[in-house]
């Protein structure tokens, strides 16, 4: 989803663009989500030079970055699943590390890596979190905030070493058109979601993120992270803002953090028996049951930026989801 959003950005913006993709990509979501917001979607697509590679194969790497001057590293594998987590660590911390040496090796003038608020300390006593609230080891850390954090290890490695670098830490991004995945939550409350929990965390609109960080790229910033976060708003907040706009029932069962914790060992065991991905994992329990606030306080001041609000994200976001089932039906 921040992908396909950075490249229409970049693109409308009259930039020679080379997307790298691995051989089971679809890019024809690129297009869907060009088609939300130009007229003409299709001669916007044809300025992307489509690349096959794959973060894990440091040739084909290689081979992309020839005539390269920056780089926008988005790729990573995302999942609170456990049969994902081997592969996630290993893709998300290595294929960074490999692009790193790479941009090192071949004096990329800058480098844009998208990591995440995951990758930050939580601030005591709900405390607001900010760019010096560092890493703190702990249970509840997922296996995805390991290897993002991993990863924005190599980031700062090659910083140390060289690297024109800039970093952005993104709390929960929102954006339209990938239903089943990164905008699964609006689905989820179009088919009648009753149950929230009353975890707190920061939301962006995800074309916030892409301005972001295509400002900092053209900024003479380096060595520095953002975070990049509009507001910090409880689940049971957005779920009822979602319902709002799609005139559907909010949610109205409170999920305590020990029903949760309940649910998902009953959903691993259905699981088990039924050979399929859990609904809810634990994972998914201890994040959505914790409280996460975070300050936007330095990108704003840094870029004199204005975040889109959350509820006019979610209005259009909505609008979207709308226009999409209608095609559909």
């Amino acid at each position: 989803m921040l992908g396909s959003h950075l490249l229409l950005e970049l693109v409308r913006s009259g930039k020679k663009v080379r997307g790298l993709k691995r051989k089971s990509s679809d890019t024809g979501q690129v297009g869907k989500v060009f088609s939300y917001y130009v007229q003409n979607p299709d001669e916007l697509l044809g300025n992307i030079e489509w690349f096959e590679g794959d973060l894990m194969d440091f040739g084909s790497v290689e081979d992309s970055l020839e005539g390269i001057s920056e780089i926008y590293h988005a790729g990573a594998v995302v999942s609170f699943y456990p049969c994902d987590h081997t592969e996630m660590l290993k893709v998300n911390i290595r294929g960074t590390a490999n692009l790193v040496n790479l941009a090192l090796e071949k004096a990329i003038s800058k480098f844009c890596y998208v990591s995440s608020v995951s990758t930050l300390g939580r601030a005591d006593n709900m405390g607001l979190t900010d760019e010096e609230t560092y890493w703190k080891g702990a249970k509840t850390n997922s296996q995805y905030a390991i290897s993002k954090y991993g990863a924005e290890r190599e980031v700062w490695r090659g910083i140390e070493e060289g690297l024109n670098a800039v970093i952005v830490n993104p709390s929960v991004i929102l954006g339209p058109g990938f239903w089943n995945d990164n905008s699964g939550m609006f689905r989820l409350v179009w088919e009648g979601l009753k149950y929230y929990t009353q975890g707190v965390n920061g939301y962006v609109d995800v074309r916030d993120v892409v301005r972001t960080m295509t400002q900092l790229m053209d900024r003479n910033i380096s060595g520095q992270r953002f975070i990049v976060s509009a507001d910090n708003v409880s689940y049971q907040q957005l779920f009822s803002l979602i319902a709002k706009h799609f005139d559907k029932p909010a949610p109205s069962v409170n999920v305590s953090p020990i029903l949760s914790h309940i649910a998902w060992r009953v959903e691993t065991l259905r699981s088990f028996i039924m050979k399929t991905k859990p609904e809810v994992t634990k994972e998914m329990a201890t994040t959505t049951s914790q409280k996460y606030f975070y300050s936007n306080e330095k990108i704003r001041k840094t870029l004199d930026f204005q975040f889109i609000p959350v509820e006019e994200s979610v209005r259009e976001i909505c609008r979207m989801f709308v226009q999409d089932v209608g095609k559909a039906v």
